[in-house]
């Protein structure tokens, strides 16, 4: 679990904040030499519209490297806004396809866990060993995961959208979106409470499962009991807590339910070591089988209002952690060096990444088609390269195959746009649309576009909702 040889002293895992510090140093290097290439390659590739080129090469301009000129950070940067945005457009996508989500999980990294605890070298603390937190949790995920979507633990899944996060103080924690199937919806207040509960259970009946719900599920301390808690702002708990007590759980006014949280008023005390006492309303919902088996904060909320969707998905994309921000005058607009400066980075992160492990993943895929006007498609070309070369090589394209498909392929008029990608698959080599052989889901999402864009909007409205266009 560790990588580290049991006859080798590695004197990096001794050295405490300092190597955090090493670590944290370390991920910047790499991260900043992407960076630097984005920044000072902004020309060895380049982008036009299609009828840009051909204007400049009708006009005797047969030099790419005098058209196109922008610098950006680009989508293929994960953790960029425009990756954000377009990751959240692509869940977005799921929920116009499949609805609403159903369950909201989030599961946070617990630092007594023995695979981390029997792993620590002499005197050490979990936070020293930046790396095993990284690894062990990925592989608690990873096994949650398992449980959830394939053996189906709270129901049948056929959508999920899984986002990693870093906390300021260092501990990982990951966000997991839902979708049951329609046989196993939570459709009214039983169905809540057959997989959400918020309630301190009775010791006598359920020990372990009450010591578990205090370690772990209990908010606070904050208000009288402890007004400098990071949840209190002018005086109240940002979060809500205490809650109302509630004799039956009820669908809330906002996007989760109201759950059931009797006032047994016999509140009990937070540990054998603290004084302080608590009671079901500062309880935060969970599942049993979940929390007794993985030992650690496992959040799960009932989505029951469609006024949940935007805001839930918007949370999950929302970004990393910003600790400063810089405002700059004049036209120029460096998105590297805001990226850069505006970024916080701790040393679980900087594993996290040195390890090549994903922060973001969704099931269906979402295929993005690309949407223009005539003649109007982007391109991508080199500097130096023959426009005539550029504009050959540019002719055939996903919506003007799409078209063709259509003329073509009588099976092909059955489908709009966006429902392309789930029965033919886009060659990129060729640049054809075939037949999908596998069964493998896909969702096709054509790409955004502003109102104010005018035919270009007007164009992905017909797409939208005419079938067979030629």
């Amino acid at each position: 679990m560790s990588k580290i040889r049991d006859d080798a002293l590695s004197m990096i895992w001794y050295g405490g904040r300092l190597s955090q510090q090493y670590i944290v140093d370390n991920y910047v290097k790499i991260e900043t030499h992407k960076l630097r290439w984005f920044e000072h390659n902004q020309d060895s590739i380049r982008a036009d519209l299609y009828q840009g080129l051909q204007d400049a090469f009708h006009e005797g301009e047969s030099d790419t490297g005098n058209v196109g000129h922008r610098t950006i950070l680009p989508s293929s940067f994960v953790g960029s806004p425009r990756d954000m945005i377009q990751r959240f457009q692509d869940a977005m996508s799921l929920v116009q396809k499949f609805g609403k989500p159903d369950l909201f999980i989030t599961m946070t990294c617990n630092l007594g866990w023995e695979e981390i605890q029997n792993e620590l070298l002499l005197a050490q603390t979990a936070q020293d060993r930046p790396d095993l937190l990284a690894r062990v949790f990925k592989s608690k995920f990873e096994e949650l995961k398992d449980d959830i979507v394939v053996k189906g633990v709270l129901g049948r899944v056929i959508v999920y959208v899984q986002v990693f996060e870093f906390q300021k103080r260092g501990l990982p924690h990951a966000h997991m979106l839902i979708i049951l199937d329609e046989g196993d919806k939570l459709h009214n207040p039983e169905d809540y409470d057959r997989v959400v509960k918020a309630e301190i259970p009775c010791k006598d009946e359920q020990p372990q499962l009450h010591n578990a719900v205090l370690k772990h599920m209990t908010h606070g301390p904050c208000r009288a009991q402890n007004p400098r808690s990071p949840c209190m702002k002018n005086g109240r708990c940002k979060k809500g807590f205490p809650k109302p007590f509630s004799p039956e759980t009820y669908q809330g006014n906002d996007s989760y339910p109201v759950y059931k949280q009797y006032d047994t008023n016999n509140p009990v005390p937070l540990n054998d070591h603290c004084r302080i006492m608590v009671d079901n309303s500062w309880v935060v919902p969970y599942n049993p089988w979940l929390l007794l088996k993985y030992n650690c904060h496992i959040n799960v909320e009932v989505c029951c209002s469609i006024k949940s969707v935007k805001y839930l998905y918007k949370y999950v994309y929302k970004g990393p952690d910003r600790v400063s921000m810089e405002v700059r005058p004049g036209p120029n607009y460096d998105e590297v060096q805001q990226y850069i400066d505006a970024r916080w980075v701790c040393a679980p992160e900087a594993c996290w990444k040195i390890f090549s492990f994903p922060m973001y993943r969704m099931y269906p895929a979402v295929f993005r088609l690309q949407i223009h006007l005539l003649d109007r498609q982007q391109v991508r070309f080199r500097p130096h390269e023959p426009i005539t070369n550029v504009l050959e090589r540019s002719k055939k394209i996903m919506l003007t195959e799409f078209f063709y498909m259509n003329m073509i392929d009588h099976d092909a008029r059955n489908y709009l746009y966006r429902e392309f990608p789930e029965h033919y698959c886009w060659d990129y080599k060729n640049k054809t649309w075939t037949r999908r052989r596998s069964h493998k889901k896909v969702v096709g999402r054509i790409y955004t576009i502003s109102p104010f864009d005018g035919e270009k909007f007007n164009l992905r409205v017909l797409l939208n909702h005419v079938k067979g266009p030629t």
